[in-house]
């Protein structure tokens, strides 16, 4: 069991604090705002309700049992007094970063290892110089109690030791951790999701197809193959030649880094801004966003769980 302190109480901060709590570890978690680390224990608690209805929350876990294995604590000093890892978790802004990385240089652990969970910084540069052979970038995705894809990253200076500390940790708790080469911004999930979404952003730009068109052509043609072939493993039951012709023969141009899109910002302009307000590319019909992200969950939950009967024909699964 590690001491592991986590930094940032929001969206992805009260999850990790909750999954490396089930992972059985003892996790405090602060926040420099009271109201969103006040917050967390109702969202951890929901969030462990659905998993346990699942039946893929550890037996015996109820509310008081969450609260013992994470303690919330206003001062940072007091949350990584102790703590083996510190998990940081805030907002994706290099200043407030390079703050909190300056604040944890004086009051942390000096063996601690600091794994941030930016999902596209460079975090490195941000660091002390007496901290970056224990820095490291542990990229968790969301829900990351659902989703078991967890990116590490060292840096320049990182020691090895660190990022196989993590690997394993992450890797004993039920993950997939896989370790990069080196960084570049949005890792891999990230990366080929972007430019999905750049597609997806032209082909409402030019009326070519509804949201529902669009989602439509995703879940039961491309994302029925994905969770068991991947792209690559795919690509070998197609055979390669024909990826060759594909790429010979491309009759249109991917659609540029533009910056914007005119639908997209119709949207927000309008306050359709997602499932929070109420409507985004759909309407929600009034439902309470909290019931909508468990019903999101209930549903990940049984497809994770049908994955893991079914398998899959791609080679990091095979090899485990």
């Amino acid at each position: 069991m590690a001491r592991v302190a986590v930094l940032g109480a929001g969206t992805m901060g009260h999850a990790l604090a909750l999954v490396f709590a089930l992972g059985g570890h003892s996790v405090r978690l602060t926040d420099n705002s009271r109201e969103t680390l006040a917050r967390a224990q109702g969202l951890m608690e929901t969030a462990l309700a659905t998993l346990a209805a699942a039946g893929e929350a550890p037996e015996g876990w109820t509310s008081a049992h969450l609260a013992q294995a994470v303690t919330r604590h206003e001062a940072l000093a007091d949350c990584v007094d102790g703590a083996d890892l510190i998990v940081e978790a805030i907002v994706e802004n290099p200043d407030a970063k390079r703050t909190l990385y300056a604040q944890l240089d004086a009051v942390a652990p000096a063996g601690a290892i600091i794994a941030s969970n930016t999902s596209y910084l460079d975090i490195f540069p941000l660091m002390p110089a007496a901290r970056q052979r224990t820095t490291l970038i542990a990229h968790w995705y969301t829900p990351p109690y659902l989703v078991d894809l967890v990116d590490i990253v060292g840096g320049p200076e990182t020691d090895p030791a660190a990022i196989e500390t993590v690997r394993a940790m992450v890797a004993a708790m039920g993950k997939q951790p896989i370790v990069m080469r080196k960084f570049v911004p949005g890792y891999i999930a990230n990366r080929l999701q972007s430019a999905i979404g750049l597609e997806v952003q032209q082909l409402l730009d030019d009326g070519v197809a509804t949201p529902e068109e669009i989602d439509a052509a995703i879940i039961h043609g491309i994302a029925l193959r994905l969770p068991i072939l991947g792209v690559l493993a795919k690509a070998d039951f197609t055979g390669l030649p024909m990826m060759q012709h594909a790429l010979r023969n491309r009759m249109y141009t991917p659609p540029p880094v533009r910056g914007r899109s005119e639908s997209l910002d119709a949207l927000v302009t309008a306050g359709r801004t997602g499932v929070m307000s109420g409507a985004g590319f759909y309407d929600w019909g009034g439902k309470d966003p909290a019931a909508l992200f468990e019903e999101r969950d209930r549903r990940l939950l049984a497809l994770r769980k049908a994955l893991r009967e079914i398998g899959t024909m791609a080679g990091l699964e095979r090899d485990a």
